[in-house]
């Protein structure tokens, strides 16, 4: 998603602009309550995923809905093919979007790749929840952008 069409980056820029209609203060203010509700609803991981990139830090949210989305993978194949996408873009050291877990993870992840079960990436994964609930979250809602979603939701809505 490019800066220029995100809707939110717009958004944050330019208050006129129209937010999707469907998104209403009630989900916003959800996302407050805790970071499992923030990933819970709709548009929380969208706008989470928006501050992250603005952060420089959104390897954090693509890997988990990455990871999220090979735990379905039913396919061996499949499997095998995804798990070394994983580890080419996530895990190998100095990867183009490598993700800060410890050494013993990555050393497990890298024995398990071999034959990649649904699980093999488990532990990183909460690795990276934990990294986003803990350090960017907190961050996330002290930020002008949720502070400005919070202001202009009432607004953008009560004009339609």
């Amino acid at each position: 998603m490019s800066r220029r069409n995100c809707w939110i980056c717009k958004m944050c820029s330019n208050e006129s602009e129209r937010l999707p209609s469907n998104l209403t203060l009630e989900e916003v203010l959800q996302w407050a309550q805790s970071f499992e509700n923030l990933m819970a609803t709709k548009y929380g991981p969208v706008v989470y995923a928006a501050y992250l990139k603005m952060e420089h830090s959104d390897e954090n949210i693509k890997f988990w809905k990455a990871c999220e989305t090979y735990k379905k993978i039913a396919s061996r194949w499949s499997r095998v093919s995804m798990a070394k996408k994983l580890y080419k873009t996530y895990i190998q050291p100095q990867s183009p979007r490598e993700i800060n877990i410890d050494n013993s993870t990555r050393e497990t992840i890298i024995r398990n790749i071999q034959e990649p079960t649904q699980t093999c990436f488990e532990e990183a994964q909460k690795i990276v929840y934990m990294h986003m609930a803990m350090d960017s979250y907190p961050r996330f809602l002290k930020s002008e952008m949720y502070q400005k979603l919070l202001k202009t939701i009432p607004d953008c809505h009560s004009k339609v």
